[in-house]
């Protein structure tokens, strides 16, 4: 007879998989809020710096939690001669390019989706390289074209500008969003009597909803927050956009920063505000334009 012990007994593998599987989640969740919270620190050191008394932005150590709230600075920054005609200048700039390169941009990216034509492979391959040219290297070249067609310290001429820098990154994000659209869909519309132009407004733009979000997102970040080319092209105090117009808080005398922080706050309220209204079709239209065409 045999008294040898037999094999220990174990744990069902399921059972010694949860721990594992819990430390890792409590690590993962972690590392996601100590990195949210580096990346939310500079703005919130922003509103910050925006809402305390001068005495305690320059206070030796910093202070990380107001002791008292002030909107003078706030007061300061609104009371600023051109600020309404800097607001003005930059709501009719970006909107401008949001909705100009939206309509060239879905135009031409349904003919590359849905149309066989020769060189189109080739046009794509450059809309992605005029993405590599650098924008240091056009600023001389673009000003000269617009000294000589009369746009310089102009809005439409910056809009033109940007549209430059726009247009590529629209048509070939909507691109995507379109090649995952089945054309199908827009064959059954056609059958039942519509147009190419009716199935296009009907079928198409209705399921390229996500798509025009996230795509008027980043033209309308790009617009609002550029400053090399605004700053070169207007000349006008009443034409500049607010990056330009922050810059007014530095002198030869010295920073403000609470009316600059103030200013800064304001200039992203806008975006901010937009993006909360759009953001639920943000995720599914970057996860949605991510398809093989």
């Amino acid at each position: 007879m045999n008294n040898a012990p037999g094999p220990w007994p174990t744990a069902p593998p399921g059972r010694r998989a949860r721990p594992r599987t819990r430390h890792r989640r409590a690590v993962a969740n972690t590392l996601g809020l100590v990195f949210s919270a580096v990346m939310a620190f500079p703005i919130y050191w922003m509103l910050l710096t925006a809402v305390r008394p001068a005495e305690e932005i320059h206070h030796s150590p910093p202070k990380f939690w107001p002791g008292h709230l002030t909107l003078e600075h706030f007061r300061r920054a609104l009371d600023t001669p051109t600020f309404w005609a800097n607001v003005r200048a930059s709501v009719l700039i970006g909107v401008g390019t949001v909705l100009v390169s939206l309509l060239i941009g879905t135009l031409a990216a349904f003919a590359l989706a849905r149309f066989s034509f020769a060189g189109r492979k080739a046009f794509v391959l450059v809309i992605l390289g005029v993405q590599m040219i650098p924008l240091a290297g056009l600023i001389i070249p673009i000003y000269l074209l617009l000294s000589d067609a009369g746009l310089t310290d102009s809005l439409l001429g910056v809009i033109l500008t940007y549209l430059v820098f726009m247009l590529p990154f629209t048509v070939w994000l909507l691109r995507g969003f379109i090649a995952g659209i089945p054309a199908e869909l827009e064959e059954a519309a056609r059958v039942d009597g519509c147009t190419r132009l009716g199935a296009f407004r009907r079928v198409l733009l209705p399921l390229l909803a996500p798509g025009l979000v996230a795509t008027s997102i980043y033209a309308l970040v790009q617009a609002w927050n550029e400053y090399v080319l605004a700053y070169v092209l207007l000349s006008s105090n009443d034409k500049q956009t607010l990056s330009i117009w922050l810059v007014s808080f530095q002198t030869s005398f010295g920073t403000d920063y609470g009316g600059l922080m103030a200013g800064a706050t304001l200039t992203a309220l806008p975006v901010a505000v937009f993006f909360a209204i759009v953001q639920r079709r943000v995720a599914t239209g970057l996860t949605a334009g991510a398809v093989k065409g």
